[in-house]
């Protein structure tokens, strides 16, 4: 190569670069705000769900999200967006979050494992138990754990139960109808506890709610 065509083609690399080093920057940077927004959103989260997503007793019961399906949170989320699940607070909260960001505040959620916060009264555990894995045939309520398992720990669309705030489980339990599946032209999943949820005594939903609140 002559000695004016190497001079000729040192600026163009030289040039070629530096703008793929800014160009990597401008990546990296992007990354870095991608990761403090999500950080960001996570202790946003904490406010109110624990600082290791082990639930909060304020005002109201605020759920446990520690170990949950991250399935179950993604669906939640949607569910508050759309309306077909009725919370003003979480409404305000979900709407403004793209999907990638509800499946990534899902998938750290579901690596936490704090302790249950408990507090249900023992004395109720021992039937808890008892409807948990036998259900209530008279009144057709089939077990709980055959959707939600042997350790409460759900499945993909189906919530992990153990560890969840007492009082929460009652509360939901007890409003279900209210609450859950209010778009009728849009059915989902939690169509599937409507009947289960009307058919349980307040009393035994205060065990079922006991017993799973001390799972680990």
């Amino acid at each position: 190569m002559r000695v004016s065509s190497i001079r000729l083609a040192l600026p163009t690399a030289i040039l070629a670069i530096a703008f793929s080093a800014a160009g990597q920057a401008k990546d990296l940077d992007r990354a870095d705000r991608s990761k403090g927004a999500l950080q960001a959103k996570i202790e946003y989260c904490k406010t109110c769900h624990g600082l290791s997503g082990q639930g909060y007793r304020g005002f109201f019961p605020i759920p446990r999200l520690a170990g949950q399906q991250p399935e179950y949170i993604e669906n939640q989320l949607a569910a508050f967006i759309e309306r077909r699940r009725e919370n003003k607070y979480m409404y305000d909260v979900a709407h403004v979050l793209s999907s990638a960001t509800r499946a990534a505040l899902a998938k750290h959620f579901k690596g936490l494992n704090s302790k249950p916060l408990g507090g249900a009264p023992r004395k109720l555990i021992a039937m808890g138990k008892k409807i948990y894995e036998e259900g209530a045939p008279e009144t057709n309520v089939p077990a709980c754990m055959a959707c939600h398992g042997a350790e409460a720990k759900g499945q993909e669309a189906i919530p992990r139960l153990a560890g969840q705030l007492h009082d929460y489980i009652f509360n939901k339990l007890v409003n279900w109808n209210k609450e859950r599946g209010q778009d009728p032209k849009h059915p989902d999943i939690s169509a599937i506890m409507l009947p289960t949820s009307h058919n349980l005594t307040k009393s035994q939903i205060a065990e079922v709610a006991a017993y799973v609140s001390y799972l680990q």
